[in-house]
């Protein structure tokens, strides 16, 4: 039967995916020692019993996964035979190999025994689905030691949490499931959880870069080429959940398909790695799937001693086609997570904290934008609607400000996440939403700031909202603007090459004198770069894999010239939407007199790692308009001197003023 499946894979240049749901191979489960493997005739999975990681997954007769050393340290690659290496020590790899969650069921490794199970046998169902399991229990140790765990941590473990690792595979199935259940009873103390993900890394012959449909995350990507700095590769991961790599060469494909993101964190903005090259000698495909990350903001699982916590990662699909090349693999791939995402959730799971589709609720409303303020009248594009938790405290010591840490949606990874497009008109649906209480939130294109509804609850069945009320702040009349608010800075000049990394020296040559905008002559698209960064004055500066620019620069200031007709009083505002940060402060002047300093609250990398997007938030500094004069005017918005790396991304700038109020100097972030 597979010899046959073999020879009908490829008929010209369709994709074919072997098996049918009225066709398929009943699955088959078997066991020794150290391996579960399961089989359907399309794909055979090995499972390791010590650790939970996936040793081995083929398709047409090839195995998908990497290569390693030799156990002796010669670096000749050879394959690794089922049974060898299964308790997943470093053989060349950076943490090891195979197909691995970051925290396993072993919490150190070689440290403590995992409990493994069936827990859906084929037997029982006629060969339609088998499912195994590998359990670490946390008691009087801690789990795993996720990528960037350095010092002790690597010694004694991290996160003190249960773990439960699972795989299924159905008849027909081109591909395994994996999903994992972290849990923290409430007996376990205070801890705090390091960047997670599922990672597979895949054979050699795999050497197209599959994450997204523009050039540059669509590509070819073989080991020579190496490139250095896996950053350029990082991308949205809610806009693009089925991803992974092909094979140019053997015409196979490997892709990582989210059926949904309520487990992920971040919402729907959050940049992430998807697939980069291994960084050492063997240079591995990657494909893997964060789930919390200290990438571009990063994100938090913190939990107090006394807290029961639970929270089910997937199950996600890991999923192999061939094709006639990497394109219409990648095709394939994406319409097979659609297919994923109107099962999900799955009818099959079972005894972890994964309410079924009848526990689960359908939400509907619509949100009424009123702005009367708004120029030409209040319009809002491409909304996202979610539930999210409310923003949290962290129950970990405080940091040198001696204040607790809160934890709003953009940073959350310990709770889920709902979220959806809603229309132009407000409309929104969101599926599939757990029992609960939430906060309702909403941005959109063309809408400064964002919309919050705390308490709302959610129980099952189909729940309408009805209309909601959306009010955006305001602080009087708008003056002028730059940009469109929508969270990232595209729109703006050279945001379209933001991964490049050579682009913070780029801005210096662009321009030379600064940023010089007159507003009803200027275009943002442009003349308003999208990065301010200290001006590059080294000729010798140039880009570091995974530093940005080591080198220093000049204070840049961003000049906006604008008319005023007549003497102004009252309260001004300066409206900065910021979306990547570096610095600590800003400057702003005008009519060369101090306006105020803004302080920024947070970094986040998003310069240094070639990102057009991080955190994003507001910060508004409130001015005296009596230091407006009626012509022309001049408001300088200063990075200070510095590293390159130390600037901000901008999203949006506007300035308000506000006759009534009373002169203000007090910034609002």
């Amino acid at each position: 039967m597979k010899n046959l499946l073999a020879a009908l894979l490829f008929t010209g240049a369709a994709v074919v995916i072997a098996g049918s749901a009225s066709a398929a191979s009943p699955v088959t489960l078997t066991e020794d020692a150290d391996l579960y493997t399961l089989d359907n005739g399309i794909v055979t999975a090995r499972v390791a019993k010590a650790s939970g990681d996936l040793v081995s997954l083929r398709y047409k007769d090839k195995e998908m996964l990497a290569t390693f050393l030799k156990p002796d340290g010669l670096p000749d690659l050879v394959k690794d035979p089922p049974g060898q290496n299964l308790t997943g020590l470093n053989r060349g790899m950076t943490d090891h190999q195979y197909a691995f969650w970051s925290h396993d069921a072993m919490g150190v490794r070689g440290a403590g025994e995992a409990i493994d199970r069936v827990t859906i046998d084929p037997k029982s169902n006629g060969g339609t689905r088998a499912e195994v399991s590998v359990k670490g229990i946390s008691k009087d140790r801690k789990m795993g030691t996720g990528p960037g765990v350095t010092g002790e941590g690597q010694k004694t473990g991290q996160f003190a949490s249960d773990i439960e690792i699972r795989y299924a595979l159905g008849a027909g199935d081109s591909g395994v499931y994996t999903y994992c259940q972290f849990e923290h009873p409430a007996d376990y103390p205070t801890t705090s959880l390091g960047e997670a993900r599922f990672c597979a890394k895949l054979a050699a012959f795999f050497d197209w870069l599959s994450v997204g449909d523009d050039p540059h995350h669509f590509k070819h990507y073989p080991k020579e080429l190496r490139e250095g700095d896996k950053y350029v590769y990082t991308i949205n991961q809610t806009d693009n959940p089925g991803f992974g790599w092909a094979s140019s060469t053997d015409h196979v494909g490997f892709y990582i398909l989210n059926a949904s993101m309520e487990y992920m964190s971040g919402g729907p903005t959050k940049v992430e790695f998807e697939g980069h090259r291994d960084t050492n000698a063997i240079a591995a495909p990657c494909v893997l799937n964060y789930w919390r990350s200290s990438h571009y903001g990063g994100a938090v699982v913190d939990v107090a001693a006394g807290e029961h916590w639970t929270k089910v990662i997937g199950p996600f699909m890991l999923y192999v086609n061939s094709g006639a090349d990497p394109q219409a693999m990648f095709d394939n791939a994406k319409a097979q997570q659609k297919k994923e995402a109107k099962a999900w959730p799955y009818a099959w799971v079972a005894g972890v904290d994964y309410p079924s589709p009848a526990q689960r609720a359908t939400v509907r409303g619509q949100l009424a934008l009123k702005d009367p303020l708004a120029p030409g009248g209040a319009k809002m594009t491409n909304v996202r609607v979610g539930l999210t938790a409310a923003a949290w405290k962290s129950p970990m010591p405080p940091g040198p400000s001696g204040i607790a840490r809160t934890v709003d949606w953009q940073q959350d990874a310990k709770n889920y996440q709902f979220w959806s497009r809603g229309a132009d008109d407000g409309r929104f649906m969101i599926p599939n939403v757990r029992p609960g209480t939430y906060t309702l939130r909403a941005f959109a294109d063309g809408v400064l700031g964002e919309f919050a509804q705390a308490d709302v609850t959610i129980g099952s069945g189909k729940i309408d909202l009805g209309k909601i009320a959306w009010a955006p702040v305001r602080h009087g009349r708008q003056v002028w603007d730059i940009g469109i608010p929508n969270r990232n800075g595209s729109e703006l000049f050279k945001g379209e090459s933001y991964w490049e990394p050579e682009i913070p020296l780029d801005y210096a040559k662009l321009f030379p004198n600064d940023v010089n905008y007159v507003v009803g002559q200027s275009d943002y698209r442009k003349d308003w770069f999208f990065q301010q960064v200290p001006h590059n004055e080294s000729p010798d500066a140039k880009p570091e894999p995974f530093y940005g620019i080591r080198a220093a620069g000049r204070a840049t200031p961003f000049a906006v010239a604008f008319d005023v007709a007549s003497a102004a009083h009252g309260t001004a505002t300066l409206r900065l939407a910021i979306c990547g940060t570096a610095t600590r402060k800003l400057e702003v002047t005008v009519n060369d007199l101090p306006a105020g300093t803004i302080t920024l609250p947070f970094g986040d990398s998003a310069i240094a790692r070639h990102g057009r997007q991080g955190l994003w938030y507001e910060c508004d500094l409130p001015f005296d308009a009596a230091l407006l004069k009626p012509g022309t005017n001049v408001l300088k918005i200063i990075v200070p001197a510095g590293p390159i790396n130390n600037g901000i991304l901008y999203d949006y700038v506007r300035l308000e003023l506000d006759d009534s109020a009373s002169a203000a100097s007090t910034p609002r972030t």
